[in-house]
């Protein structure tokens, strides 16, 4: 059912080097493929579009479910997925796309997904996006993630692209409510001729609710990066962005952080710095016997860890 360069792909995106313990979904070039459920974790496809429900029990505990999908065919994938996290439950959640594409056709993924994180619960998601193969057609990955937080809620997320991907846009919408949590993680690399583009909304609608976000990213080569990252504070809150880049070469970005204020409370910070890597950094790891591409190597390699 999964050959090499499906498990390949599934280690990249999902750290996985079998198939995992508790619930999963692996969808490959447009289908279903394997699933498994839990006694605390369901999955059941959607009947009036392509996608799944994923319903996590109320208090469920140290559980993780993951929802991978890999593509080796050129082909437009396109898949709804709704997520139900019960109140004071405490889960993990592992998704990301990886497409092998060797032929001279677009290979794409459109991914919608949706989250309810309910009273007092706890959700970490991790999102990560690859892309390999030889051939000449794009490899382009476009999600779109919508979560609502409730009273309580915490939320972490952890977004990754850094290899192979040739157009991206990916679009993120979170609501917090009264004393809400939420920390934004964001990894990105492109190089040749890729562009990838980031926005990120975050409405902190309740009293006390907190949110962090912190993007890193380098654009290599001719490649083009552009991030649009937005806090609307309308209640007593506290809000911080941090968006830092690394450009070399030719390539462009334009970082936008955005900060809008309804309430005398609100409290909203926002930093961005675009450079290219200090030279006494290089000239430090090259006296430690390193060469100037392996040292440029390293220190990309820490930035974006």
């Amino acid at each position: 059912m999964l050959n090499a360069i499906d498990k390949r792909l599934l280690q990249e995106v999902a750290d996985l080097h079998t198939i995992p313990q508790g619930a999963y979904n692996i969808r490959k070039n447009g289908q279903g493929v394997s699933r498994q459920t839990t006694a605390n974790i369901d999955i059941v496809t959607k009947k009036d579009k392509p996608g799944i429900d994923v319903i996590v029990k109320p208090g469920t505990k140290g559980e993780s479910v993951h929802i991978p999908v890999i593509l080796s065919d050129s082909m437009s994938d396109l898949v709804y997925n709704t997520f139900e996290i019960g109140a004071e439950a405490d889960v993990l959640v592992v998704a990301g796309c990886g497409i092998h594409n060797t032929s001279s056709n677009k290979a794409q993924h459109d991914g919608v997904h949706e989250f309810f994180v309910r009273k007092g619960a706890k959700m970490k998601y991790v999102e990560k996006h690859y892309g390999e193969g030889n051939g000449t057609g794009a490899r382009v990955l476009n999600p779109k993630t919508v979560i609502e937080v409730e009273e309580g809620g915490s939320v972490e997320l952890e977004m990754v692209q850094i290899k192979g991907v040739d157009q991206t846009k990916r679009d993120t919408l979170i609501r917090l409510h009264k004393n809400a949590r939420l920390i934004v993680t964001e990894r990105l690399l492109t190089d040749q001729e890729q562009n990838a583009e980031s926005n990120i909304t975050v409405e902190l609608l309740g009293e006390d609710s907190t949110a962090q976000i912190i993007s890193r990213s380098v654009a290599q080569d001719n490649s083009k990066q552009v991030f649009h990252l937005i806090l609307r504070g309308y209640a007593k809150c506290r809000g911080h962005i941090q968006c830092d880049s690394i450009i070399m070469q030719n390539a462009k970005v334009s970082s936008i952080p955005e900060i809008t204020a309804y309430h005398s409370d609100a409290e909203l910070i926002h930093e961005a710095a675009i450079g290219k890597i200090a030279s006494e950094q290089l000239v430090k790891l090259m006296t430690l016997g390193l060469t100037e591409e392996e040292a440029e190597a390293a220190i990309l390699q820490g930035f974006l860890k």
